[in-house]
Order: C-alpha cells, then structure tokens, then sequence
C-alpha cells in the first residue's frame, strides 16, 4: 500500500483593528510561489527569518476560492472517488480558522472550505456516469471533553465514544441525516453552527469553545463496463479547532478559563500525537489521551488524505503563538498515511437497498403473474423498468411507466407496506431497520405501496442528473488541470531553489580566479547565513525545550500537592460522614485549607460536629385525687400514693 505524507498549508490573516490599535507590526512574510513563510523574531532584528517550507503558502492578499481550488480540490474529488478525506484548521485563538473553515457568504471568494465541499461533492455526483450515491451528513462538537451532535434533539446530552474492530471509532448516537442537495448541507451546517458553543474574549469576540467536526459519508454504486456492479464507501472529515489560548491575552476567568484549559489539553494531546508519528522511535501513540485524538485517529497515521491549514497572526505580539504553529506544521507535514479506496463495505445502507429492490421486483412478478394475457404482456414491461431499477438508476420515465401498468392490474386487499422512517434511513449501519426484512415475512399485494416504496428508496440516492451536461464536466476538467498545474509549478520551484543552493557552483570551469572567489564567496555566504540560521534555532529549541521542562515540573509539582490534599479529607472524613460535620461540606474546606511549604503538607481545619439541643420535655399535668369511695364514708380511709416515673 503507497503512503502518502500529510498536506499543509499556511494562511495568514490581516492585521486585526485591535493589533492595529496596539501598534503592532507584522512578523510574517511569504513567498506563495514556492511555499515558504518567513517569521522574524521581533526581539533579534538582525537575525535572519526563519524559513518554513510547505505545500503552499498563502498572504494576506490570497483568498479561500485559491486555496480551494489549489490545494483542496484533488482530496475532495479523491472523496467522491472512494478514499477517505479530512481538512482541519489548526492555529491560536483569532487566527481565522473559523474564517477559513465556514467562510462568509460576502464576497464570494472567501466561501469557507465547508460550502465549497458541498458545492464539489454535489457537483461530482450530478456529472457521475453509471454511479449512484447515497450521501449522509452529521455534525458534532467536543465541548469540555464532552462529544455533543449538534443536529440531534437534545444538543447538550454526552454521547459516548465507541471502537468497532471494522469500523473503528465511532460516537454512539450520533445521528445520520441524508441529503440530496447543496441546499440541505449548509442548512445542517447552519443549523449546527447555531447550537456550537462559543463566547467572548479579549483577542475574539465570537470565539470557538469546542471542537466541531462535520462529517460527510458517502455510498458509490457504481457498474463497470461488462455489468457488474461495486459498492465503495468514502468519508469526508471536516475540522474546525477550537485555538490555542493564553489567559493572560484572551482575559478569560471562570467558564471561559475552564473552556480554554480543557482546549489546551486537547491541542496538546495532538501536538504529541503529531510528534509521536514524526518520530520514528516511539512505538506508542497517544490517541487515547483526548477525545480529539481518538476521533482523528485514522486522519493522522491511518488510511486518510489529510490537509491541514496552519493559520497565522502577523502581528509581533503574537510571535511565540505563531511560531509554535509554524513548527507542528512542519513536523506535520512529516506523517505518513496510506489511503486506500475502501471497497465491498458490509454495512452500507446501498446494500440493503439493493436487497429491497429485489424483493419488491418478485413482489410484481408474482402479483402479476395470475392476470390475463393483456397483464402478463404490461408483465414484461414492469420488469423492464424494474431492471433499471435494480441498478439504482431510476429515471422519472421509468416510474411514470410503472405505475401506469400498476394501476391497470386489479388490487387485491392486503396488509400495508412497512415505509420506514427518516430516523430509521438515517441509521445506515443498522441496515436490517431500513430493509425488508427476512424471507419468512407475508407479501402484501397494493402495488401502489410497493411503487411509493421504490419512489422513496429513489429519492435517497441521487447521481448523474447531470451526466450529459458538457459544460459541467468541462468546468471539472478545467479545475482539476488548474489543480495539477499548480502543484507542478511549485515541485519546479523547489527543485530551482534547490539547485540554487547546492554546490554546482564548485564544478563550474572560470575565466580567471577572480570570477571564481567571487562565485565561492557568494555561495560561502549563503552557507553562513544558513548556519547562523541553524544555530538561532537550535538555541530557540532548547530555550523552548526548557520552558516546556518547567512547565512540566510545575504541572507535576501542582498534581501531587492536588493529590496529597484529597487523600488528607478522605482520611479526614471516613469516620465522620455526618450532616452536623463541618467537613459535610468539602468546598468550604477545601478553600480553608493552606498549602505549608515548609513541612510539606496542607493545613486543613479540624473537623467539628455540632451538638444539637433537644427541646425541653413539657411538664405533664398532676393527675386529680380520686373520689371517696361510700367504705371511706363509713369511716374506711384510701391511702393515695403520689405518682413516679421512676418507681
């Protein structure tokens, strides 16, 4: 199987009116022709930039339609081809990923790379000959390592993540929405949009608190040249992340800070996740360290053309940000995956319906089989358009044909038809509910039912409405050679660059020894400037590695002083698990308590039980002495004893 390594490209917004009216001054340049960006360290200026070489390069001046169609065009249409596919965004909070990703209607060049998908996927499917596709879309976000469905009834309900040994990780629940049309994508994607979570901050008023990822899933049916039929499977991951925060820039506090340490988390968690793969020593991969990871498991490494865009910030204040987004691009780049058309998959939905189709092909025949002459000759005809359909390539004719044949057939009453629902449709991996079920069940005998059951499972599945446009498929033609052209045109400037700055220049016969030191001195000079170059960022790494080492010792330091408190309460509070006990009431403790660094332990109150006072005991009533008895009166005496608790 050929490996393919990850594309990445680079995208720098303008300068922000809010860096503007800081007085910011721009760090980034580029040179889009060969793909290179160029960052100045604002505290050296007399260092030389650092140089950063990618699959392309795009400044301000770019818009979203060239990077479409330069870069995402060919994974798009390897989408449509069987391969699975993912785009995502990746950089620092207001760097323009959203921007990137979901785009603005106004101007029409800066349509985000969502849209313009659907725009290709529906485009492909209508010029398609001899193919028919079932496509489906969902769309989810990880929201405090929550995973929500942005398109379901209840968008705050956790679903959970799941491994199938066949269809690798999935979210259970997640619901499947079929669409026919560019139109019913953007408006689940605005739909979803509108339920994703985000706030406000310093650096980005409507700022992304979650990681969303709209997911397109394609069925192709398609039929060769000597009429057998193949299925294949494809997915299109689209990926907008949440960026990468500073709370000290961003001024986030309560909620947003929690939302910020849990997006941090999870960037980390891809940044040694990319580091891991780039490294040929590590035999472990952390993908089970974030819900993220887990979810791009097989867009990192697996069988997936990715593309990555690295967006940036030109602004100085923003150097650190940007450079460490410029070196997980780089170290990107270095991945490796092997993609493979996915053929034969045992849980397409197109499967089933191809079963069904059959069943409610013999369903006619055999209820046409006991007319007349008349019937048995309209007979042949219905199995003429059944054929077609058959093949999942119904045209409105063909139903117009068999439905006239069905209504000159008597009608013998019969039980109804089970239709299944959208719900049931949209839960393509559990096909047995779409499908008819098993061999044992009774036929119903209303053609009618059974000709609006065909009707719907061909309104599921589309393709090649416009297979006899030739504009259409010329316009494809021109894209995809603007596609290849480009890509030849940057391989032959890297190549120039190359033999720019490789030594042929010492193989080279000169007229005089002058012409030679001044060629030599030239290329010596390019040489030191490339070493210097080297050495600023040698010294940056290990500057970097140190700050990372500290951060990870505080990290540790603050995990165990974290650890050493709740074990401290547990022990408190094992014995006293009481309403009356101060220590019922843990948060209150927890903010009492002191770290002590000399004796290396927490202080923490005492547990204290309130004693409750019962209320007095109300005096009973003395009891009344009892009458003389007519014996007393005659002179015999009772003697009352007084009357005691305790005797």
């Amino acid at each position: 199987m050929a490996s393919e390594a990850v594309k990445v490209v680079v995208r720098c917004r303008p300068m922000s009116q809010r860096e503007k009216a800081l007085g910011c001054k721009a760090v980034v340049s580029m040179e889009s022709a060969r793909g290179q960006c160029f960052l100045q360290n604002p505290a050296a200026a007399g260092e030389p930039p650092k140089q950063f070489t990618f699959d392309g390069a795009y400044f301000q001046e770019h818009n979203t339609e060239q990077i479409y169609n330069e870069i995402a065009y060919p994974l798009v249409e390897g989408v449509t081809e069987g391969y699975n596919g993912t785009i995502f965004a990746y950089g620092q909070t207001g760097s323009g990923k959203s921007f990137t990703m979901q785009g603005i209607v106004d101007p029409s060049t800066q349509k985000g790379i969502i849209p313009r998908a659907f725009e290709h996927i529906f485009e492909s499917v209508q010029c398609a000959e001899n193919a028919k596709f079932l496509v489906r879309a969902s769309y989810l976000e990880i929201y405090n390592e929550d995973i929500r469905d942005l398109l379901g009834a209840d968008t705050k309900q956790k679903l959970e993540l799941k491994e199938h040994p066949e269809k690798g990780v999935y979210v259970k629940g997640l619901s499947l929405h079929t669409v026919q049309s560019v139109g019913q994508c953007e408006r689940i994607m605005e739909t979803g949009w509108r339920n994703r979570a985000v706030g406000y901050t310093l650096m980005n008023k409507d700022s992304s608190r979650s990681h969303s990822i709209f997911t397109v899933n394609m069925e192709i049916y398609t039929v060769d040249e000597r009429g057998q039929d193949h299925l294949r499977a494809a997915k299109l991951n689209l990926v907008d992340l949440a960026g990468s925060e500073r709370q000290s820039k961003t001024g986030a506090t309560g909620e947003r800070l929690k939302e910020a340490t849990k997006i941090n988390l999870s960037l980390s968690a891809l940044g040694n996740v990319i580091s891991a793969l780039v490294d040929g020593r590590s035999k472990h991969i952390p993908y089970r360290d974030s819900k993220l990871t887990r979810l791009l498991q097989d867009s990192l490494g697996g069988n997936t053309k990715t593309l990555m865009v690295a967006c940036l910030s030109p602004a100085d204040n923003n150097y650190d940000e940007s450079l460490s987004t410029l070196r997980y691009a780089n170290r990107a780049k270095n991945i490796k995956n092997k993609p493979c058309i996915n053929e034969d998959p045992k849980d397409a939905l197109l499967r089933e319906y191809q079963e069904e189709i059959k069943k409610l092909k013999a369903i006619l025949a055999e209820q046409m089989s006991t007319n007349n002459l008349s019937g048995r000759r309209a007979l042949t005809g219905c199995r003429d358009v059944l054929r077609c359909a058959s093949s999942s390539q119904y045209s409105h004719s063909d139903f117009s044909e068999l439905q006239l044949l069905v209504s000159s057939s008597p009608q013998a009453p019969a039980a109804p038809w089970p239709v299944p629902d959208a719900d049931d449709v949209r839960r393509g991996s559990a096909g047995a509910e779409v499908a008819i079920a098993a061999e044992g069940i009774s036929l119903p005998a209303d053609q009618q039912q059974v000709l609006a059951r065909l009707q719907m499972l061909e309104r599921q599945v589309v393709g090649g409405e416009q297979a006899k446009n030739k504009d259409l498929k010329e316009k494809r033609k021109r894209r995809k050679k603007y596609a290849d052209e480009r890509r030849m045109q940057l391989v032959a400037a890297l190549q120039q660059s190359d033999e720019d700055t490789s030594d042929w220049v010492l193989l080279n016969v000169y007229d005089s020894i002058q012409e030679e030191v001044r060629a030599k001195s030239k290329l010596l000079e390019k040489m030191q400037e490339k070493l210097r170059a080297a050495e600023t960022e040698i010294k940056d790494l290990q500057s970097e590695f140190e700050l990372e080492k500290i951060d990870y010792l505080g990290t540790i330091r603050r995990l165990e002083r974290d650890l050493l408190l709740f074990q401290q309460l547990l022990d408190q509070v094992q014995s006293l698990v009481r309403r009356d006990c101060n220590y019922s009431n843990l948060e209150k403790i927890k903010r009492e308590s002191v770290w002590d660094e000399e004796n290396g332990c927490w202080r923490i109150p005492e547990p204290v039980v309130q004693r409750t006072r019962l209320p007095a005991v109300p005096v009973l009533p003395q009891p009344q002495p009892a009458r003389s008895s007519p014996a007393a009166q005659s002179g015999d005496r009772t003697v009352m004893l007084p009357f005691s608790p305790c005797s």
